[in-house]
């Protein structure tokens, strides 16, 4: 019996990263205190700004807390992979939701500073893209990323993300995504296909 070939993808990703000295598994309620910390060390705040990938000068106060990573893994339609290092710390992750029009969405890549610059963000990308397409049939990724953050959309333009000139409002107001420093912020889209 052959494997399907997506299966040999995602098993080749997550090889790749543990070569790396990294295990991806799927987020479970125990690891949310972790992811929490992560996402939080990668996007915001003093520590944030020790990576290239901080929201710090854009955005103040919290980028995820407790209750809202429950409720992101809560859903029924989305899966969040988690990698660790061989500490055990949480030092990347991910977060995909199932297609819509055949188009799955990657949110919430986030890559500790201390992990950064190692590779490890994009084989989670890779490992994200193989993921959807095997458990979901995707055919496309899109993702939305703040327009100010110029390096970051860089950064998913050399993956072979494309903006669709698509563009999506802030949630100005709402604290639970943070407290903008600015007033002119707005999600440029991003998508790839999937082959």
């Amino acid at each position: 019996m052959t494997a399907h070939p997506s299966a040999t993808m995602v098993d080749a990703h997550r090889q790749k990263l543990r070569e790396a000295g990294f295990e991806v598994a799927e987020l479970s309620p125990a690891d949310i205190p972790d992811y929490v910390q992560l996402v939080s060390s990668a996007y915001r705040g003093e520590g944030s700004k020790q990576g290239w990938t901080t929201e710090a000068d854009l955005l103040g106060g919290q980028r995820l807390d407790g209750p809202m990573a429950e409720e992101m893994l809560a859903e029924a339609d989305s899966q969040i992979l988690l990698a660790r290092d061989g500490q055990g710390r949480a030092v990347a992750s991910v977060y995909v939701r199932e297609p819509d029009d055949g188009a799955a969405y990657l949110g919430v890549l986030a890559v500790s500073p201390l992990g950064q610059g190692k590779g490890v963000g994009s084989a989670l990308i890779g490992l994200a893209e193989a993921w959807v397409t095997e458990h979901w049939s995707a055919t496309a990724m899109r993702m939305s990323v703040i327009n100010k953050r110029d390096e970051l959309i860089a950064y998913y333009e050399r993956r072979g993300y494309v903006r669709t000139g698509e563009v999506e409002p802030f949630p100005y107001g709402d604290e639970r995504f943070g407290q903008p420093k600015v007033d002119d912020l707005e999600f440029v889209l991003l998508s790839k296909p999937l082959s």
